[in-house]
């Protein structure tokens, strides 16, 4: 049940932000979410997250994101902790690929929000067999 609960919010987050629907893509986001792992950043909470969002959105920057593998790392029946690897394309081309780690929690309302985000170093994410076979480190 837990690796559904994981697959379909990382459908739902690819979707959304394909269509670009900023609303319904904020919708997945716990307000108290906390990324862990951008160069330059200690940590990016909702509102940071929300205003790249929104800016991506809007000016029509963000072209693809896809999710790839699968890692359970813990699960309880309000929390779904898993590993994956995440593509995010740019309509300019560049690429940004890499494996994530992510922290799913079920809300007060009953939605599976994300309340942690953490980039994996590239190593980390080759032991956990994250990377794609075009992905060379």
């Amino acid at each position: 049940m837990s690796r559904e609960i994981a697959q379909q919010w990382l459908n739902d987050l690819a979707d959304t932000a394909n269509a670009k629907d900023f609303a319904a893509h904020m919708a997945l986001i716990s307000r108290r979410i906390s990324l862990h792992g951008v160069p330059g950043f200690e940590t990016i909470g909702f509102d940071d997250w929300s205003r790249q969002c929104q800016y991506e959105f809007e000016n029509n920057i963000l072209k693809s994101v896809h999710y790839a593998g699968f890692k359970l790392v813990a699960a309880t029946d309000k929390a779904v902790m898993f590993k994956t690897f995440e593509t995010v394309s740019a309509t300019d081309g560049a690429v940004n690929a890499q494996g994530v780690e992510i922290m799913l929690e079920k809300e007060p309302d009953g939605q599976w929000r994300m309340v942690q985000q953490r980039i994996l170093p590239n190593d980390e994410a080759a032991h956990d067999q994250l990377l794609p076979q075009s992905v060379k480190l």
